[in-house]
């Protein structure tokens, strides 16, 4: 079947009271950002509903990028017909040819925002109902949960028949919660807490520490490629590259073996917070979940911590390891994740690290390094780029007309 328009329910959107007008419109502009290569569809947002003028783009390329866009409840592909009663009896027909085996139960769900259409919403169904009896005279209607729904709508600019509803992201439309900075390392669990705080609505910016020669081109890219897999929940994604080389070198040269993990997690959240400070962030988001390694311990956590007064949101914290691979996998993001790239992490981690650091130790330890020197040259080095182009923002009035 052609489908014509896409009807998208918003969900918890609904809820959001005199803010909701903000976040239909947040919604909008992300939903224009993922269907960026089909410049044909329209979108018309409204209080209640969005809908997607489809101007002969095709619809199964569509759905798979609506299916990841947070703030979307579900949604319904549908076809428009004239608002006529006998097409539309011969569209319910066409259409029940084409989707009925002979076993399904089904129901019509007729809507009518055209008071001024000749029949109400009951005469629809019991019309558009005897159409389908007319071709399945076998067939059974069951009004509580039908294998079979075709809803019918009577607008002002069409009748608009569906019978499918797809299941979306649900969440808030990323970017109405502000954004975070997401230490992003090559593992498993970073990319499962950037894809939870974006479907919380906050807005990611991949944060990746890059140690070469250590670390590898590949390792690079790996990340690049974790950044990838979520960009198409937003649109796009920064990811911002940060040279640590001088820093691990310095710690592994001045430090006792048993304090290098702390301390280059402490410096790594300086120049985290460093960079959320000069891109506008609100938070730091990282993939810590809490006992997995030294680094994660309680007792770790706070030393670390205590380099910034920055809230730091650890989706993953209380999830363990098979909670989280389940949800890498639903994400597309396992596979990559267990290449063997090693990050700088890995390949500076020391054989015993101390798993409750004292943080009166760690300060001591740190005078023995010129913190800022080192953080002021890994800044000035920092490379950033886009994953997956967004489009050129575009006036909102035309489309979103429907809100303003």
């Amino acid at each position: 079947m052609k489908y014509t328009e896409i009807m998208v329910r918003y969900g918890e959107l609904s809820t959001k009271g005199k803010n909701r007008k903000t976040f239909i419109m947040q919604l909008a502009q992300n939903t224009r950002r993922a269907l960026s290569e089909f410049p044909a569809v329209r979108i018309h947002a409204d209080r209640d509903r969005m809908h997607l003028i489809l101007n002969g783009e095709d619809s199964q390329l569509i759905i798979p990028k609506l299916e990841k866009i947070f703030g979307i409840q579900n949604f319904s592909p549908s076809v428009q017909v004239e608002k006529n009663v006998e097409v539309l009896k011969q569209s319910v027909q066409e259409i029940m040819k084409e989707i009925y085996t002979g076993k399904e139960t089904f129901k019509i769900n007729a809507k009518r925002s055209d008071h001024q259409f000749e029949l109400d919403s009951n005469e629809l169904n019991q019309v558009l109902g005897n159409a389908v009896f007319d071709v399945f005279p076998e067939i059974k209607a069951q009004m509580k949960k039908p294998d079979i729904l075709l809803r019918v709508e009577i607008r002002q600019d069409g009748a608009y028949l569906s019978y499918e509803t797809l299941k979306g992201a649900m969440g808030l439309p990323v970017g109405t919660s502000g954004k975070g900075m997401l230490m992003l390392s090559g593992g498993i669990d970073s990319p499962v807490a950037g894809y939870l705080a974006m479907k919380r609505g906050v807005e990611i910016e991949a944060v990746h520490f890059a140690s070469p020669p250590y670390t590898s081109e590949q390792a690079l890219q790996k990340a690049k490629d974790l950044t990838a897999k979520l960009a198409p929940y937003v649109g796009s994604i920064q990811f911002i590259e940060v040279p640590f080389t001088e820093i691990q070198e310095e710690i592994k040269k001045s430090l006792p073996q048993g304090y290098w993990m702390t301390v280059t997690r402490r410096m790594m959240l300086r120049l985290t917070d460093a960079i959320r400070a000069q891109r506008k962030g609100l938070v730091i988001i990282n993939g810590e979940s809490l006992g997995q390694v030294a680094s994660q311990t309680l007792h770790s956590m706070v030393a670390i911590n205590e380099v910034t007064a920055t809230p730091i949101i650890r989706p993953v914290v209380t999830m363990d390891k098979l909670e989280i691979i389940e949800l890498a996998e639903k994400i597309d993001t396992f596979e990559l994740s267990v290449q063997p790239f090693e990050d700088c992490c890995t390949i500076f981690a020391p054989p015993q690290p101390k798993t409750r650091p004292r943080v009166d130790k760690v300060e001591e330890y740190e005078k023995r390094l010129d913190i800022d020197g080192m953080i002021a040259r890994s800044l000035a080095g920092i490379n950033i780029s886009q994953i997956d182009s967004s489009t050129p923002k575009e006036t909102l009035e035309e489309e979103f007309s429907d809100l303003l």
